[in-house]
């Protein structure tokens, strides 16, 4: 039998429980406090070791930055090699004397437009095999727009450019709609022997025809289809008993969309230093009117707070001299000693830093878009150039009289036939004008991810719109597609431009001396870009994990050239200063951004860099990207990749790894804080690795540089 307990006993037992308790609450409470007090004084000697390295990085900053300062000459100085580049091109043209002009010097361009408006009669093929020289022209235009330097680039020579690119190509459109109106004067001549009708196929490199003239009026033949090809028109009655002709004129090229406002991309203006002998001395009026000239207004708008960049250290150095006029004598007096050389190297590596932060930085507002269905160009990419489709009036056939030939001329020229006609008063049905289904062959050297967006030229607003256009339908094993028009004229096809954007991941890995591979991977494709000397190649292109063959595989090309093809070809990977308004991006502080790639490019050579899930984390301010030495070209499976944080004016090695659960900012063990990335990798690389660093070329540093600025890796990944 169970004893009874009793009050007392009840009351003892309370009490121990109590007092056990009270025991337990004080043991937690001394524990928490000791935990709290640890913690403290843990973060206490963080923060003073934190101090430590921060006063210890201070003391050794103007060294370091003097280091990185020589190390960056090398981007004033792949400039410079560029101005000769094309000084040279232009001496080469002038002595080679083959007849083609010069499309920098407008007398030449002048004579050349005179003197093929003159030439008549031309056929197709004879146009076509001139028109190889026009695009030529055309695009050495271009390029002058993109490549030359402003200061050497004024409004004139922008006005004249542009206004020889437009010349030409509204004369190259004149001379192939002469050259379709000579070859249907032939039509009844070249009739095919089946059909009646005439059927011709003119194929170039650089545009196809495809014609056919309705020279039976069959009523019952509706089906145009242009022979081994999958390309035709179902045309309704009204045209098939019309004595019309159809032309699908495919320009590989877009002339239509007009011009943009180009913008040179490399090095803004600054006034050229006047040419002094070697060895004399600028007056110190001189120098303080170009000095002053250059910096002052860029100064106000970016501020710099510390040397590293040039045109960082010119900005501070003259801040001080606004301050102390002693300072600023005697600033004068050392600068009137410099050469003209000198200086003019000195305002190029400021100018090349600046036109380096110009280029990624975003615009401030979205472009305007002014009807509803006009098609947004920042947002779409125009691919494969331009078909135009055009009715035309069949203009007398050539008829045989007495073993002459002979044909009227008509005075106005190759006439449209208006489809839908503008009065329809006579024709009894409302269906005697069905919109016109068309099937086109998508250009093979284009990649599309997604059905194409196929627009239309509106010639009165002068922009591509989506109206007019129905039951579009995309088969992309075939490459064709097929849709109906309300009327004809330009059509197109286009992409999303951001569609490989924002990207997964990107690698930048040294493969030899002065030479890298630049891999970016997005949700469609993966992209490889070899970069060597003042070149870059597409290396290869793999589509849902399966190699991609591309006509610019191969091909080594200059940076700028080289951009432009592959936004031609659908591979574009390659933000514009607008595409923040379209993409989800980690946007970080544009200078923050350039000094990265800088100095990234100036280590490609021997270290390897690579995308961090954690630099979306860390705020603008800072980027966070991997590292790891680089000097063999074997593949490890497992690589020994470091973190590292960059902001700019200070760059650390963090504790976390790429797989730890959570971001901190903590610097790994046994490291210091270092002014630039390059002494903070010094301080784990091996002397080999540096050794390969400085002997990088300058211009091979410039064209890493140019890729990361124009791929934007750390903010559009």
């Amino acid at each position: 039998m169970k004893k009874k307990i009793t009050k007392a006993e009840q009351l003892k037992q309370l009490q121990e429980e109590e007092e056990k308790r009270l025991k337990e609450e004080e043991e937690a409470r001394l524990k928490s406090e000791k935990e709290e007090q640890e913690r403290l004084e843990k973060q206490r000697i963080e923060k003073e070791k934190w101090q430590q390295l921060e006063k210890k990085d201070l003391q050794r900053r103007p060294e370091e930055l003097e280091e990185l300062y020589s190390l960056e000459e090398c981007f004033p100085k792949a400039e410079k090699l560029k101005q000769d580049t094309r000084s040279l091109s232009q001496w080469k043209h002038y002595i080679q004397c083959d007849g083609s002009p010069d499309p920098s010097i407008p007398q030449e361009m002048n004579t050349f437009i005179s003197l093929w408006k003159e030439e008549t009669n031309q056929t197709f093929e004879t146009v076509i095999k001139k028109s190889k020289l026009v695009l030529q022209l055309i695009e050495k235009l271009k390029l002058m727009l993109l490549e030359t330097p402003t200061y050497n680039l004024r409004d004139k020579n922008i006005i004249q450019y542009e206004g020889s690119i437009l010349e030409l190509q509204e004369l190259l459109h004149l001379k192939f709609n002469i050259a379709t109106e000579i070859l249907l004067r032939q039509a009844s001549t070249l009739a095919d022997l089946d059909t009646g009708n005439m059927e011709k196929i003119i194929q170039d490199e650089n545009v196809t025809l495809y014609v056919w003239a309705n020279l039976k009026k069959n009523p019952r033949y509706k089906s145009v289809k242009f022979s081994n090809t999958q390309i035709g028109f179902e045309i309704p009655k009204i045209l098939a008993t019309s004595d019309v002709a159809l032309r699908l004129l495919h320009t590989h090229y877009d002339h239509i969309t007009p011009l943009h406002a180009v913008r040179a991309p490399l090095v803004p203006l600054v006034p050229l230093v006047p040419c002094v002998p070697a060895g004399a001395e600028l007056s110190k009026r001189e120098v303080k009117s170009t000095t002053e000239a250059v910096g002052q207004e860029d100064q106000e708008v970016y501020k710099p707070q510390e040397r590293g960049s040039v045109f960082i250290q010119e900005g501070e150095i003259k801040a001080e001299e606004q301050n102390d006029p002693e300072v600023q004598m005697t600033s004068v007096k050392k600068e009137s000693k410099a050469t003209e050389v000198e200086l003019e190297m000195k305002l190029l590596s400021e100018s090349v830093a600046e036109a380096q932060l110009d280029l990624i930085k975003n615009a401030p507002e979205k472009p305007e878009v002014s009807e509803n269905k006009e098609v947004d160009l920042c947002q779409f990419t125009i691919l494969g150039g331009v078909y135009h489709l055009d009715i035309l009036e069949l203009p007398p056939q050539c008829k045989p009289v007495k073993g002459w030939m002979m044909v009227e001329i008509l005075k106005e020229g190759l006439q449209k036939f208006t489809y839908p006609p503008e009065i329809t008063e006579d024709f009894d049905t409302e269906n005697a004008f069905p919109p016109i289904e068309v099937t086109l062959q998508v250009h093979e050297k284009v990649t599309f991810f997604e059905e194409p967006v196929v627009a239309r030229w509106n010639a009165q607003g002068k922009y591509w719109q989506t109206d007019g256009i129905s039951g579009v339908y995309y088969t992309p094993e075939e490459r064709l597609i097929s849709f109906s028009l309300e009327t004809f004229g330009p059509i197109t096809l286009m992409q999303d431009t951001h569609i490989n954007m924002p990207y997964q991941s990107w690698e930048l890995r040294p493969l030899d001396e002065n030479k890298v591979l630049l891999t970016v991977t997005t949700v469609f494709t993966e992209i490889q870009i070899q970069i060597q000397e003042n070149l870059c190649m597409l290396s290869s292109v793999k589509i849902k994990d399966k190699e991609h063959s591309s006509a610019l595989e191969g091909k080594w090309m200059t940076p700028i050239p080289f951009i432009s093809a592959l936004k031609e070809t659908g591979l574009n990977i390659f933000p514009t200063a607008y595409s923040h308004f379209y993409v989800v991006i980690n946007n970080k502080v544009p200078l923050v951004e350039m000094k990265a790639y800088r100095q990234m490019a100036l280590l490609s050579s021997a270290f390897a860099f690579g995308w961090s899930k954690w630099n979306t984390l860390c705020n603008s301010t800072n980027v966070v990207f991997k590292v790891r030495e680089h000097l063999s070209d074997e593949h490890t499976e497992t690589p020994n990749w470091e973190l590292y944080m960059f902001s700019g004016d200070r760059a650390w090695r963090l504790k976390i790894e790429e797989e730890s659960e959570s971001f901190s900012e903590a610097l790994g063990e046994k490291t210091e804080f270092h002014s630039t990335l390059f002494h903070m990798v010094k301080d784990f690389a091996s002397k080999e690795a540096i050794e390969k660093v400085r002997r990088s070329s300058c211009q091979f540093i410039d064209s890493v540089c140019y890729l990361l600025l124009s791929t934007r890796v750390l903010s559009y990944s």
